[in-house]
Order: structure tokens, then C-alpha cells, then sequence
């Protein structure tokens, strides 16, 4: 029996249901103790935090916390556990609980031990807003895990207005920041029209002339809808050719058969997080024997369900660069103290959520609006990411760079796959993306 991370708990089980969905669902060698950089104009006192490593305080070089201050600091954990997205919820939520456990074992921060609270928005707005009111008003510095798009555009108003840090993790809409946004960070998926420019790379350094996609009809689907019709629309010779289906559609036939019709060499399921896995079944079925770039889904979910009909043919953006000795290190502490059978990106990067956190409560204590404007001046070298973390003024990545990868047969090395012997394949790593101005 592994180690279970302890937390506390709100709403934390899985739909059974969810097992029949086939998917779900969004360089340079990192070390493996990320490190963070004063903003310019900045004193930057380096000072050891509980992880062993070191962080730059914003104009102080002594801890901001009130002395002998034994109160837990408790940071917020809103992901979907239930609902369309809860297999990248649920990778969210035990990364984020490995940092919280490792950082405590190690004596917390100032002596104060991190209390992670998870709350289930069950992929749902509505939900998502009466969650994360109750973290705040309860006392959360911070809240990660915002999976959805329609969660993180509820949401991310709320936490401006409340002026507490929000990690937005899977929720890509362009819509959710502003130019005024001063308290909501991407963490991992770009904003939409960010991401459509690593597909359209990828389409010119292969030679291919029409890509379908199907999207969902929602917000993150209609967002990168958009953002490919102006990307890959824009390419000379290359047509795109879009089918828009419902958020739960399990059968895609009907819109696949259309594609085949219009004889796309490669199909775009990036805009349909919960259907990249059955996608990749059902078009090799019908014979469309073609590359499927996924949604930045979780890997072990699709490939469970697509198996055989991934290899050589399933290709997904992640923020976690899988063939890093600093990933496979986290990768391997996470397998033991989880249930988890892989370390998806989700997973990488709440742990990386909970490391920042630290290091800026450390820094200027416990106030949100301290840690959000300590935030912005720092750059953070987080384990297993394929770039390191900034932001824009307005919460954007900054410097982000998504590693693309195959589903290769494998064999996964060693100690870091206990779901099959896949594994991610390199393909490509990004070129450095221009941060989306709203």
C-alpha cells in the first residue's frame, strides 16, 4: 500500500462513470531544485526555504512573517475531482499535496506548517464560485488548480476583486485574463492563441496541406477554434476544416467521416479535452489513419483507453519535459506517495504552485496581495517543467515553451511509469511563445 499524502478534503471522489471515457481533459534540461530571480530594482536577499533551496525576498532579507507564529498557512487547492476534467484534477491535487508533505517533513515555512485545502468545483462555474469564496473567506493566501475554462472565467474575476493569488493550471481561454488582471497566473496551458502556434510548427515542419479538428463547444474549444483559423488558416497552401461537437459526445463518427471526406492529414483534437482519447480510437477505425495532437490531456486516461491505436499516432503538448532527469526524480517520489500509475504535467505543476508559494510566503509573508506582487517580480526554475515560470503584468507565461511528444511503445525508464511501458517520445520543443496580449 503506497503512502497516502494527507490534506484536508472536500468533495474528493470520482465520478465511476469516468472510467468509460477514453481521454480526458493542457528544452532545456531543468534542475532539479528550482530557484527563483529578484525582479531588476530589487534587493534580492537569498534565503534557504524548507525544500533546501533558495528565493530572492522582493526589498528584504529577513522573514516577514510575524515571529513565533505557529498559525498554518493554508493555501487552496480548487480542481475539478468530479465532473468532465476530474483525471486532471486529480493529478493536480496529489502534486500539490507532495509539496505540501515535502515542505512540511522539512519544517515548513518560518516554522509554519502549510495546510492544503481541496475543494471540488466539479467542473462547473457556479460551483467553482461558491468554492473558492469559501477558501478565501477562510483564510487561503493562494488557490491552484483551475482545470476549466468556464470555472477559471467565473472564478479569476472573483479572486481580482478579492485580491487573492489564483494558478490557473488547464484553463487556456483568452478571455480569463485582462490587462488589468494582477492576481490570476497560468501555471502550465497557455492561452489559446498561444497554443495554436506550436500545432501550426509542427504542420509546416511535416509538409501537411489540410488539418482537421473537432472542438468542443465551450469555452476553451471555441477559443482555440479561433486561434486555428487564424494560425493554420493563415498558412500558405493549408486548409483547416472544423467539426464543433458537444462537451460529452463519446461518438465522434459522424464529424470523423467528415474529416475523411475532406481528407485531412492530420486531425486537431486539441479542442476537445474529454474526447482526444476516443478520437484517436474512432478515427482509426474508420481507416483515418492519421497524427491526433491531443489536449494536453492526461497521457495514462488516453492511452488506457486508445492503447494500440496511440502508438505512432497520438501526439500532446505538456509544460513537464518527461525526458529530464528532474522529472524523472519528481516522477518517481510522486509514484510512491500516490495512487497515481504516471505523473502527468497537471501533477508537476502543483507541485510547482505549492514550491512558489512557499518561497514568496517566506519571503513577504502571509498577506495574498504581498505574495501576488512578490510573484510578479520573480522567475521560478521549477523541476520537470520545459520552461522556466514568469509572467506578463498580467498574469500570462511569459517564456513558456510546451514540449510535443508521441506516444512511443517504450520503454518508459525506469520507475516512472506503472501504466503500461509507453511512453512520451520527444518531438519537438516549442519555440519560445509570444505572451497573448488580451
Amino acid at each position: 500500500m503506497k503512502r497516502m499524502l494527507t490534506s484536508r478534503t472536500r468533495g474528493t471522489g470520482v465520478a465511476a462513470s469516468l472510467v468509460l471515457i477514453l481521454a480526458a481533459c493542457g528544452s532545456s534540461s531543468n534542475n532539479a531544485s528550482p530557484t527563483t530571480e529578484a525582479a531588476p530594482g530589487t534587493t534580492a536577499g537569498a534565503q534557504t526555504t524548507a525544500a533546501g533551496t533558495t528565493a530572492a525576498a522582493a526589498g528584504t532579507t529577513t522573514p516577514a512573517t510575524t515571529p513565533g507564529s505557529t498559525k498554518p498557512i493554508k493555501i487552496g487547492a480548487l480542481t475539478s475531482l468530479t465532473g468532465y476534467f476530474a483525471p486532471w484534477g486529480v493529478q493536480l491535487r496529489d502534486g500539490m499535496k507532495l509539496g505540501v508533505d515535502e515542505i512540511n517533513a522539512a519544517g515548513g515555512v518560518n516554522g509554519r506548517k502549510l495546510d492544503l485545502e481541496v475543494s471540488d468545483d466539479q467542473s462547473n462555474a457556479d460551483q467553482g464560485v461558491t468554492e473558492i469564496r469559501r477558501l478565501i473567506e477562510g483564510g487561503a493566501v493562494a488557490i491552484g488548480g483551475t482545470i476549466s475554462s468556464d470555472v477559471g472565467l467565473a472564478t479569476a474575476r472573483l479572486t481580482e476583486q478579492m485580491k487573492t493569488p489564483l494558478f490557473l493550471v488547464k484553463a487556456g481561454s483568452p478571455k480569463i485574463l485582462t490587462q488589468d488582471s494582477r492576481y490570476t497566473f497560468r501555471t502550465c496551458l497557455p492561452a489559446a492563441p498561444m497554443v495554436a502556434g506550436p500545432i501550426a510548427q509542427y504542420v509546416k515542419t511535416k509538409g501537411i496541406t489540410k488539418v482537421g479538428a473537432i472542438i468542443a463547444d465551450y469555452a476553451w474549444g471555441q477559443a482555440i477554434k479561433a486561434a486555428l483559423e487564424k494560425e493554420i488558416g493563415g498558412l500558405p497552401g493549408v486548409q483547416i476544416h472544423t467539426e464543433v461537437a458537444p462537451v460529452p459526445e463519446k461518438d465522434f463518427t459522424t464529424y470523423l467521416r467528415n474529416l475523411q471526406s475532406f481528407g485531412a492529414q492530420l486531425i486537431v483534437a486539441t479542442g476537445h479535452p474529454p474526447g482526444s482519447g476516443a478520437i484517436t480510437v474512432q478515427s482509426k477505425d474508420l481507416g483515418l489513419d492519421v497524427p491526433v495532437t491531443g489536449a494536453y490531456s492526461v497521457w495514462p486516461t488516453v492511452m488506457g483507453g486508445a492503447a494500440n491505436a496511440a502508438i505512432g499516432r497520438y501526439a500532446d503538448f505538456d509544460c513537464a519535459d518527461y525526458t529530464s532527469t528532474a522529472y524523472q526524480d519528481l516522477a518517481k517520489k510522486f509514484l510512491a506517495a500516490s495512487d497515481n500509475p504516471f505523473m502527468d504535467d497537471d501533477a508537476v505543476a502543483g507541485y510547482g504552485i505549492v514550491t512558489m508559494v512557499a518561497k514568496a510566503v517566506e519571503a513577504v509573508g502571509d498577506d495574498p496581495a504581498k505574495i501576488a506582487e512578490w510573484l510578479h517580480g520573480q522567475t521560478f526554475d521549477l523541476p520537470g517543467y520545459s520552461f522556466k515560470m514568469g509572467w506578463t503584468a498580467w498574469g500570462e507565461l511569459a517564456t513558456a515553451q510546451p514540449l510535443f511528444s508521441i506516444a512511443s511503445a517504450g520503454p518508459a525508464p525506469a520507475g516512472v511509469n506503472e501504466a503500461g511501458t509507453w511512453y512520451p517520445q520527444k518531438l519537438l520543443l516549442s519555440e519560445p511563445l509570444t505572451p497573448y496580449s488580451p
